[in-house]
């Protein structure tokens, strides 16, 4: 029983950090870049993007396709980022907690 008793204080207190960890994912941020650089996008822990910034070199009414691609293609790569970045903070929290082999996201 004391065991069990063990067992249940330490995942509470997994949730607790689980819980410090989102909280603060939302102000930890990755930037991904497209075209060089002259597209850079932002996101934060919570895979929401925060900022774009285009080079103001760039903007060309003619060139308008290829810029939209290049703003796609850097949030995207933000985002997947994002993702990364919150998984492995996650994964500080949980790791050893999971018996090897069993492969559950975050854990």
């Amino acid at each position: 029983m004391k065991n069990m008793q063990g067992m249940l204080k330490q995942v509470q207190k997994m949730q607790a950090e689980m819980q410090k960890v989102q909280e603060d994912l939302v102000n930890k941020t990755v930037t991904e870049e497209a075209g060089g650089g002259i597209i850079k996008a932002t996101a934060n822990g919570n895979k929401e993007l925060v900022s774009i910034e285009i080079d103001a070199q760039v903007i060309n009414p003619d060139e308008k396709e290829i810029l939209e691609d290049l703003v796609v293609a850097a949030v995207n790569k933000a985002l997947e980022s994002a993702a990364k970045m919150a998984e492995e903070e996650m994964g500080k929290i949980t790791k050893g907690m999971m018996p090897p082999g069993l492969n559950i996201p975050g854990f």
